[in-house]
């Protein structure tokens, strides 16, 4: 049996609140790991209006100028899919990576089979945080981000923009996978 290459993806989101379903997912950001200079974004027309105010503040995202502006979900799914093949190509297996990956795996799967009924990362996503959490041994509570840009001195930073988080997020995840190897060695 051949083993198909792996393509790591890191996908950030923003949301109106904590959960899917009664939460819209407003915004989404991903790169190649990689080559980070493959990237996707896009905005998403809210499905509810529901929204806590501090998800808000925090993305700075406006629920008006989302249904004027937001691509409708399946519209965005679709072209999220499309891009995921494209960067991944037929021999290979997308694998999600996300810092906190559950949120935002449980966000992104749940929109991909609303809407598209199937997800191309299949049922799996690889977070950053439990990496980390492996690779150095550290306690959960310095698996937060400030305390691993502390340790690993990434050159960029987080600030809620989706795509930028993506980027920022690849580059704490190559930063960890470099450190776990140079441990093996």
């Amino acid at each position: 049996m051949t083993r198909k290459r792996e393509v790591f993806i890191s996908v950030d989101i923003e949301t109106s609140g904590p959960i899917p379903g009664e939460f819209a997912m407003l915004s989404i950001g991903a790169c190649l790991v990689d080559d980070p200079a493959q990237t996707f974004s896009c905005l998403l027309r809210p499905t509810t209006r529901k929204a806590d105010p501090q998800a808000l503040e925090v993305s700075g995202l406006d629920l008006d100028v989302l249904y004027a502006e937001g691509l409708a979900p399946e519209v965005a799914m679709e072209r999220l899919e499309s891009w995921v093949a494209d960067v991944s190509g037929e021999d290979a297996s997308p694998v999600f990576v996300g810092f906190n990956a559950p949120f935002d795996w449980s966000f992104v799967n749940y929109y991909f089979h609303r809407f598209l009924g199937r997800n191309p990362f299949g049922f799996t996503a690889l977070d950053v945080k439990a990496m980390y959490l492996g690779a150095t041994g550290c306690a959960w509570q310095e698996t937060r981000s400030s305390a691993m840009s502390a340790a690993l001195h990434p050159k960029l930073e987080g600030d809620h923009d989706a795509l930028h988080d993506a980027l920022y997020q690849a580059e704490l995840f190559r930063l960890v996978r470099a450190k776990s190897m140079a441990r093996q060695a």
